[in-house]
């Protein structure tokens, strides 16, 4: 069985079986309730429509006779008598199970016996298989003549032929006939006997019965002969659009198109009369029963009906029993079903099935998918999507789509039809060419209207979109839905709710006091009362009225819809019965049309049939005109037109058929012929008449007004509506009859004068005066009790009203509210604003006009205040849903600032950001930086992304940051920006007249998730802002403005749109100085956003040689731009491309411009959306390549630019937050690593210690140690591979990969150099040691061999104790003194006398000496408060303090000025005083480092290296004052040198006394006495060699194991502590701040002296006293664990170690020295064991035993071990808290110049990073003063360097503002001191805590300008703390 290739129905082919068709029978009541159904759930066919069901068939027989045989077994039919009753197939029903009825007319019948009522399916045309084309050509024309047009669409041609002959001959024939359809054409055998092929032409039927859709009646004959017969009395000059036989090859029958638009192309429905009794509700639209999806090949069960005599209702004649009623119902029932099948199909056909009704969002629209296709490559299925897409691009071609066919069969609607005549001869070439019914391949299904689409998306969207598309619509110029029937049930819905965002503005001239003024008009469309000119025709008409409507309204643009349109069809489904609506707007000009705004309505279809809706327009139109094919009074309208005529309203009446002019028939009524005459002059009269008529009294309309008509629902009614609407008007009832100027400040109270007080106040903490600290804490109090009186106001009824809608309603009711309330809102100004704009524009006209003639009078100055004054109205009277939200930002940061808390007055300000978050997440923009007061509302930003972000996480992943990709546009005013922005993705930005944007708004846009694989971020977050150059500032204010402006919008962006208005780059040479500045600061701060240009309205685009030369003077432009702005800003650059990434070529587009004529009624140019378009594509380009920011970065990015925008110097004082906290985490990392080495390196360090200490090492390589530890270190490198690849601020970290990597690897190798110095000391000291180690080998045999030979000689006396020791000791110092008596004793050293030797060789005098030492205070010289030399004051107390009150001499004036001149009453300057301490810090450290490169451990002590220390300290001295205008003292050089001397002692002892130990043999004698009387005792008791030996090795062992254990301890400790100790755990700003809270706490005043002079001193004790903690008090027993561990460990290791010897000797037969050998080579790098020595004990045999005897040794010193003091950890080598000042010390302590805060960066160089640190101190602190007083200094760096006071710079005696510090010197130039605002308590509390310390330690005084401030004493000491935690806590990231 063959496919049917032509089955196109819904869901593809259909495969046919006879065995599957099912008889399906349905009485009236089920015809009736599935019809129900189908009107409850008009979709639900598309369901029940995948399981078709066939239904009941009506067939006729017709044509020859003879080609069938008629008989008993005749399948198809077993009687030869015709007939005009079907009559019900027995064989047919036993056949395939269906009710088919069959009539017989075969033979030509008479026309009185053909069937009038009754439907059939499809006419069977019976032909021989011998036919010839002049016989079938025959009998269609015939038949034609009898069934009408109509008919051709049902027949089927059936060849037959008899058994055996070959069938298909007559095919070639038959194609040349037009009218022949080779797809519905069939073969069989005449006898109809063989069931396959009877099956076969039933599955043809049943195909063709799927495409018709209906049946065929006697009504489509009727129609088909009226058809012909006005084709016929048409004037041969008129175009005859549809021919019969064409018109049924390309359209199948569907239901009468009585209510077909005049806008169908070809106008076919105004050419189709319609019957005179019918009317709309009694037209028979009986259609075939099927109702599948789509109407494309699926019945429905529900519409079958049984062809029985008890079922069969639809006949008519067969049931002339039953009611008219019941007729019409099941008419009616037919119609919707069919109504129904049409909708569906469209739905299909156009992807929208899934989306009606009603069930598109904007949310759909609002993202980013991929591009809008191109036409040509646009299928049926995305047409709705592209129509959208670019009507929201303003692209009014929308409309006019062309389609590439889905299925390639129906060929491509561009191509043109080819003829089936190409293999005729010539002769018959010439036939068909002159022949109209010639075939052709012509498409079978047409595309689909334009109209169809638009409504079919209308249909399917939520009222949200609709409000939004019919917005577009009139953006477009185009008419808009006013009454629309519903697709299904014809019921008539006004969408009012649609028309409420549309505001107009026009002009009128208006006559005033004899003179004509111009008026503008500004106001929502809903609010308009205009005129309204309704159309309408009656009946079917071959002119359109659709296009000459449109030549009254704008000749140039398709208003309404019409035939002649680009893409229309015959078929049109869904605006049958719409009426359309469209004004017309004047421009007060003398082109204008019309002298004011005019409606224009036009009623799509026949009037005549839609009544209802004609009465609507009829009774609110002002003028009515109708439209006739001819006016005689025996036409059917004639009763509509005569009522019309004697209705009160001006009428006009247009007539076909007639060709004159206008005839005034009666006042307001005219006539007027339309037949050849020309468009041009219709319109021109037409216009002439309305204008005339509306000129007097009439009526007007307004939309609103159509809430009052009755029988039609409006969707305002919709119950979610209404409840928006309800408590909306609520709220804004509160402002019904108050002045809109006063709405603002009585209702919205926080973010007037209050808001913008605090504004300018926050401002001026940046540009303070005067004593700069006292300011500044005023103004802080300033800007609380703001804070304070905003809250107090913030409960206004209004708010109230607003907030609890919000909190309350449910989402969709909100949606409603926020819409309403917008609309309402923007309603109450819209008279107002109107006015006020137009005052405005007439002032700004004067004012320009009289400085264009230089005019400099007081007139102009007059004149610029009275614009100012207008502008401040403006201001005040512009009121939208904005500041609503600007209101709630006021009220949550008042009530944040104030902690307070939340209750039901204060309207839950705590819920304020989520309430915002979820309106910006469905597309509202929300205000980023408030327009009015020039301020970013920090606060409530960050609160309102907070929420953002966390709405937003993915729950599938939390911990991954949302990305966004921020797209900022700068540009002239009113130069498009947000017009351009709304196109591009669908936004929302303020664009109409009087509403330009002010501040900043953003608003997100989602990237759809079919192109989120391309790029790196999820949203694209767009920044709209004001224009720059705003016509409401002035002068230096606006320069200020743009500037700031310009420089914030381009430091948020990753992209930067730079709008320029017009081609010429010179009118924008100040704002392209502006922007060129921006993206300098930019660079200068390490931020690089990319930028496009974008030349709007330029007039000619596609010019490609004047574009090329636009770039160039742009170039141009940019690059002298760039040099202005270099000097500006102090930046070293050349061109614009060394600014910024830039290429012109790529990086500039160019618009056209927007409007296709001039506003108001010009569409916008579809040139302007084609740019639209590429730059959004250039831009999404772009951004692929970016990766975006975090939303949290976002949110931290506007704190930064913003507060550095608060200072003039935006570059010095910008502060990038997160790449702060990123370098923090860095730096935290950067520990961890660097950790990991140390700690590795120190136990190889360890091991190899020990093993040069056991001999076994004498020579150290650099090799070995970068071996040792490469595998530590490649891990490393791994790990910071993976750590700045795969950290989610890669991008961030990029910048610092390659200097921490060299870092880490300088960090190596300077470590494994330290090592190996160490070692080689080791060695060293080894080496130098050698001639006691000798020594000590034979010492130790002497000692051995008489210790034995004692014991022997003592054996009797070895159980008294007393007795042994005592003879022990008197032969102990008789073996000494015979050992050493060759050897001279190492003495002790005696620095003190060699102090006072050095110092009187250098000529000091001895009571200078002896004062000083007996003082002691030269060991608090580095801290002294003042070395000015001034009168001592005898009678001063001494005490505790005296040190920091007693007189200094140490400086005395070179100019020979005494002690009581003027000069010499002051003290030093403060700079001198800090130079002197920073002399002695670098001579101490000088002088350490020299002493500590002397061999003393290994050499031993020599005074010369004391007396070279001094004299280098002299010649510091020397070189010091040679540059100083006074000089030191010999009491200042004594105190200087017994200083360094005291810090180098410590060392020298410690040194020395390793030097003795090592050298000295008695002292090493001396340390063996109590090891040699155990061997000694143990030799008395008579124990064997191996018992002695084993006590020998243990007490080495036990020596040995407590070094090692304690050493291994203090590495673990400190590893312990390196994680677990907060101030350990992190970098170097975190150990600050524990130093800091320690000093708090303890309240050490000289603590902190020590911290403030040498900070590194003091974090080093800090270092100690925690470690000191940690080990002995907070975790003693996690330490002991520590401790016993090694313990156990070592244990461990030397049992394995006895045990390895043992079993080796044994093995090998060795003896004791074997033993030793392999017992010490085991431990070698684990104890140091020293030299064994094994001359006395070769007797030994039995190591099993030795073995035992050292093991029971180990317990014993095991248990010993485990009760060890951790205290013994100190007489070791390793220190943790050594390790930790090691690894914590390493850093930067650079200090800040002004106030002595350290540089808190971890890397000790981090050139070419800046010094900085997290916050200043008040240079008090330091002792600074003000210059040539006592005063001292009390502001902080931070205030100072926002200040516009000024320092005296020393060096080069110049004063230089604080504000150019870097200026100043090296000293100065690398510090990077940000401006900060914020009150840093901490330092405020030490100044009023230690006030009289620090007094009596400078000699200053907090008085006069230098009195503390009242608000500092209100901090606490936990005030102090915490804000600690505060300053220094992580940055979000």
């Amino acid at each position: 069985m063959e496919e049917n290739s032509d089955d196109t129905a819904a869901g593809g082919e259909r495969e046919y079986k006879a065995g599957c068709l099912t008889s399906q029978t349905h009485n009236n009541a089920e015809l009736e309730e599935s019809a129900a159904k189908a009107k409850c759930d008009p979709m639900n066919n598309l369901h029940e429509a995948q399981h078709p069901v066939m239904s009941a068939l009506t067939l006729v027989l017709i044509g020859d006779s003879n080609s069938i045989e008629i008989g008993p077994k005749n399948i198809l039919i077993d009687h030869d008598e015709p007939t005009k009753v079907d009559q019900f197939s027995s064989k047919l029903y036993d056949l395939c199970g269906r009710h088919i009825s069959v009539i017989n007319m075969l033979g030509f019948p008479n026309v009185d016996k053909i069937p009038l009522n009754q439907e059939v399916d499809a006419f069977l045309l019976l032909l021989p298989n011998n036919v010839h084309s002049g016989h079938y050509k025959g009998t269609m024309q015939w038949l034609e003549s009898i069934f009408g047009t109509a008919f051709l669409s049902y027949v089927i041609t059936v060849e037959t032929r008899k058994q055996g002959e070959k069938c298909g001959s007559a095919l070639t024939v038959l194609k040349a006939n037009s009218s022949f359809s080779e797809k519905r054409y069939h073969t069989c055998t005449r006898d109809m006997m063989n069931e396959n092929e009877i099956t076969a032409l039933l599955e043809t039927i049943d195909v063709m019965v799927l495409e018709n859709k209906q049946r065929y009646t006697r009504l489509m004959c009727d129609e088909s002969k009226d058809q012909r017969e006005d084709l016929d009395n048409k004037p041969d000059d008129e175009e005859r659009v549809e021919t019969g036989t064409e018109e049924m090859k390309t359209e199948s029958p569907a239901e009468p198109k009585e209510n077909q638009s005049d806008d169908h192309p070809g106008g076919e429905s105004e050419d189709k009369p319609v019957p005179s009794e019918t009317k709309e509700k009694d037209i028979m639209e009986e259609s075939s029963d099927d109702t599948a999806a789509g109407g494309e090949g699926e019945h429905e069960a529900d519409s079958l009906t049984s062809r029985t005599n008890n079922n069969d209702t639809l006949n008519l004649e067969m049931s002339g029993n039953k009611d008219k009623q019941s007729v019409n119902i099941s008419e009616e029932t037919d119609r919707k079903k069919q109504r129904q099948k049409e909708t569906e199909t469209l739905l299909s056909r156009l992807h929208l099935q899934d989306r009606y009704p009603q069930k598109l969002s904007p949310a759909d629209f609002l993202q980013i998918g991929l591009p809008v296709k191109h036409s040509h490559d646009v299928s049926e299925k995305d047409l709705a999507n592209t129509f959208l897409q670019r009507l929201m691009m303003l692209d009014y071609r929308a409309r006019y789509i062309p389609v590439k066919q889905d299925n390639p069969e129906l060929g491509s609607l561009q191509s043109v039809p080819m003829s089936n005549s190409d293999d005729t001869e010539d002769s018959d070439d010439l036939d068909a060419l002159f022949n109209n019914d010639v075939d052709f391949d012509q498409p079978k299904q047409s595309q689909v209207h334009p109209m169809d689409v638009q409504m079919a998306v209308f249909h399917c969207s939520n009222s949200f979109l609709k409000l939004n598309l019919i917005t577009k619509l009139s953006q477009c110029q185009y008419a808009l839905p006013l009454l629309v029937p519903d697709p299904l049930t014809r019921d008539i819905e006004c969408p009012l709710w649609t028309f409420r965002q549309i505001i107009k503005t026009w002009k009128i001239n208006e006559i005033k006091a004899n003179s004509t003024t111009v008026t503008m008009k500004h106001m929502p469309i809903c609010k308009a009362e205009t005129s309204m000119v309704s159309f309408f025709r009656l009946g079917s008409l071959s002119v359109s009225k659709s296009q000459l409507m449109n030549s009254l309204i704008n000749e140039r643009h398709n208003t309404f819809f019409h035939r002649n349109c680009p893409g229309s069809t015959k078929s049109c489904h869904l605006i049958d019965g719409m009426a359309e609506i469209a004004w017309y707007f004047p421009a007060a000009t003398t082109d204008d049309s019309f002298t004011d705004c005019i409606a224009f309505c036009n009623l799509r279809g026949d009037a005549l049939l839609l009544e209802k809706q004609r009465e609507i327009l009829t009774e609110r139109s002002s003028v009515n005109v109708v439209l006739v094919p001819t006016l005689e009074k025996s036409q059917k309208s004639t009763g509509v037109i005569s009522a019309l005529y004697k209705f009160q309203k001006p009428l006009i009446i247009l007539v076909a058929d007639s060709d004159r002019g206008a005839i005034k028939m009666k006042e307001g009524k005219y006539k007027m012929g339309l037949k050849d005459r020309s468009q041009s002059d219709v319109s021109d009269e037409l216009k002439g008449l309305i204008g005339n008529m509306l000129s007097g009294p009439h009526t007007t309309f307004k939309l609103e007004s159509v809430t009052e008509v009755t029988g039609i629902r409006v969707d305002e009614d919709d119950e979610v509506c209404k409840k928006g609407k309800s408590a909306a008007m609520d709220m804004v009832g509160l402002l019904q009859g108050m002045d809109v100027l006063k709405i603002k400040g009585t209702f919205l109270p926080c973010q007037g004068q209050l808001w913008h007080k605090w504004c300018r106040t926050n401002k001026e903490l940046y540009h303070l005066k005067g004593d700069i600290e006292e300011e500044k804490s005023k103004k802080q109090q300033e800007l609380t009790q703001i804070r304070r009186d905003q809250c107090k106001a913030s409960s206004s009824k209004l708010m109230k009203s607003f907030t609890d809608s919000l909190l309350s309603l449910p989402s969709k009711d909100k949606e409603y509210y926020l819409k309403w309330t917008q609309i309402l809102i923007d309603s109450l100004s819209t008279d107002d604003l109107s006015l006020i704009l137009q005052r405005y524009d007439e002032k700004w006209s004067e004012v320009l006009d009289l400085k264009k003639k230089r005019d400099k009078s007081d007139l102009l100055k007059s004149k610029q205040n009275e614009l100012e004054q207008i502008s401040n109205e403006l201001q005040s009277v512009t009121f939208g849903l904005e500041h609503m939200f600007r209101e709630m930002g006021q009220i949550y940061e008042a009530h944040k600032s104030q902690k307070t808390r939340t209750t039901s007055r204060q309207n839950n300000w705590s819920k304020y950001p989520e309430l915002a978050a979820d309106l910006m997440i469905s597309g509202h923009p929300m205000e980023l930086m408030d327009g009015d007061a020039g301020h970013v509302p920090l606060t409530w930003i960050s609160g309102l992304l907070d929420e953002v972000i966390k709405k937003l996480k993915d729950p599938q992943d939390p911990q991954k940051d949302l990305r966004v990709f921020v797209l900022s546009v700068l540009g002239v005013q009113s130069s498009g920006k947000s017009t351009m922005l709304n196109a591009m993705f669908g936004l929302q930005f303020a664009v109409s007249a009087g509403r330009c944007t002010k501040g900043a708004f953003m608003q997100l846009v989602k990237v759809s998730e079919e192109i989120k694989k391309d790029f790196k971020f999820d949203y694209i977050l767009v920044v709209d802002t004001e224009g720059l150059r705003a016509q409401e500032l002035a002068g230096k204010a606006t320069y200020h403005h743009d500037n700031e402006l310009a420089t914030f919008v381009v430091g948020l962006g990753n992209m930067t749109l730079i709008n320029i208005f017009g081609e010429n780059p010179a009118e924008m040479q100040d704002v392209l100085q502006i922007i060129v500045q921006a993206f300098m600061r930019m660079k200068k701060v390490k931020l690089s956003p990319s930028c496009v240009f974008v030349h709007q309205n330029v007039t000619d685009i596609a010019a490609a040689e004047r574009n090329m030369d636009g770039k160039r003077r742009l170039q141009e432009k940019l690059d002298q731009m760039t040099q202005l702005a270099a000097k500006e800003e102090v930046c070293d650059v050349e061109c614009f491309s060394d600014v910024i990434a830039f290429d012109v070529q790529k990086d500039v587009k160019y618009f056209a411009q927007l409007w296709e004529g001039s506003p108001p009624m010009a569409p916008p140019n579809p040139g302007y959306s084609k740019s639209v378009q590429e730059l959004k594509t250039i831009i999404l380009s772009k951004a692929s390549q970016s990766e975006g920011i975090t939303l949290k970065h976002f949110k931290t990015k506007i704190h930064d630019l913003w507060n550095a925008l608060m200072n003039e110097h935006f570059v010095f004082s910008f502060k990038n937050t997160l790449e702060i906290a990123v370098y923090r985490q860095l730096e935290i990392q950067y520990g961890n690593w660097t950790w990991a080495l140390r700690s590795n390196l120190l136990t190889i360090e360890n091991q190899l210690h020990t093993t040069i200490e056991n001999g076994k090492l004498d020579k150290i390589e650099l090799n070995y140690l970068s071996r040792e530890m490469s595998t530590k270190y490649e891990e490393i490198k791994k790990e910071m591979t993976i750590y700045f690849k795969d950290s989610r601020d890669k991008e961030m970290l990029v910048q610092w990969q390659g200097r921490f990597e060299n870092k880490i690897k300088e960090f190596l190798e300077d470590e494994v150099k330290e090592v190996k110095r160490k070692l080689d000391e080791v060695i060293q000291q080894k080496k130098a040691c050698k001639k006691l180690d000798d020594e000590k080998t034979e010492f130790e045999n002497k000692l051995l061999q008489k210790s034995k030979e004692l014991a022997h000689q003592l054996r009797d006396k070895a159980t008294d104790e007393k007795e042994l020791k005592k003879e022990f000791d008197s032969f102990w110092s008789h073996w000494v003194t015979e050992l050493t008596a060759d050897t001279k004793p190492i003495e002790d050293i005696d620095l003190e006398e060699d102090k006072v030797k050095i110092l009187e060789q250098l000529s000091f005098e001895c009571c200078f000496i002896n004062e000083s030492k007996s003082r002691g205070d030269y060991k608090r010289i580095p801290i002294i408060g003042n070395y000015f030399q001034k009168p001592s004051n005898e009678n001063k107390e001494t005490s505790k303090k005296s040190w920091m009150k007693r007189t200094w001499q140490y400086v005395q004036q070179k100019t020979g000025m005494t002690s009581t001149t003027q000069k010499a009453k002051n003290v030093l300057e403060h700079e001198e005083q800090e130079r002197i301490r920073s002399f002695i810090n670098d001579v101490e450290h000088q002088s350490l480092n020299a002493i500590k490169t002397k061999p003393v451990a290994t050499r031993g002590y020599r005074s010369a290296y004391l007396l070279e220390v001094a004299k280098n300290v002299q010649n510091s001295m020397t070189e010091f004052e040679s540059e100083r205008t006074y000089k030191l003292t010999k009491k200042f050089t004594v105190d200087l040198l017994l200083y360094v001397f005291d810090r180098a002692a410590s060392w020298l002892i410690e040194s020395h006394k390793t030097y003795k130990m090592n050298n000295d043999a008695h002292t090493y004698l001396d340390s063996k006495k109590d090891y040699y009387y155990i061997i000694f005792r143990s030799f008395c008791k008579g124990n064997s060699s191996a018992v002695v030996f084993g006590e020998l090795i243990c007490e080495k062992l036990k020596v040995s194991t407590v070094e090692a254990v304690c050493n291994k301890t203090a590495i673990d400790l400190a590893e312990e502590m390196r994680c677990n100790v907060p101030a350990f755990s992190g970098n170097r700003m975190n150990l600050e701040k524990h130093v800091l809270k320690s000093l708090a706490e303890k309240k050490d005043f000289d603590g902190f002296i020590t911290y403030i002079r040498q900070p590194r001193t003091q974090a080093e004790t800090f270092i100690k006293e925690e470690v000191q903690k940690y080990i002995f008090t907070k975790q003693k027993g996690r330490a002991l664990t520590i401790l016993k561990k090694n313990v156990d460990d070592i244990k461990i290791r030397v049992s394995k170690a006895l045990f390895t010897a043992t079993s080796e000797v044994q093995e090998k037969g060795g003896n004791i020295n074997m033993w030793v050998k392999e017992f010490s080579s085991f431990l070698k790098t684990d104890l140091t064991l020293g030299t064994i020595c094994c001359q006395n004990f070769g007797d030994i045999k039995e190591f099993d035993f030795l073995k035992e005897e050292i093991e029971n040794g180990l317990t014993s010193i095991m248990e010993e071990m485990s009760c060890i003091s951790l205290e013994k950890m100190k007489e070791f080598r390793l220190q943790p808290d050594q390790i930790l000042i090691d690894q914590l010390c390493k850093c930067c302590w650079v200090k800040c110049p002004f106030c002595a805060a350290v540089c808190t960066n971890t890397l000790e160089d981090h050139d070419p990073d800046d010094h900085s640190v997290p916050f200043h101190r008040s240079t008090a602190v330091k002792g600074w003063h003000k210059r040539n007083t006592k005063i001292m200094s009390i502001e902080f760096c931070t205030t100072k360097v926002a200040s516009v006071r000024r320092f005296y710079h020393r060096e080069s005696e110049t004063s230089i503002p604080y504000k150019e510090y870097r200026t100043a010197g090296p000293r100065y130039k690398n510090w990077r001191i940000t401006p900060d605002e914020s009150k840093l308590p901490y330092w405020k509390w030490f100044v009023c805590q230690f006030q009289e310390q620090l007094e009596d330690h400078y000699d200053l005084k907090f008085e006069g300008r230098g009195e503390i401030p009242s608000e500092w004493r209100n901090y606490s000491r936990e005030d102090a703390i915490e804000s600690l935690d505060e300053m220094f806590k992580q940055p979000e990231e």
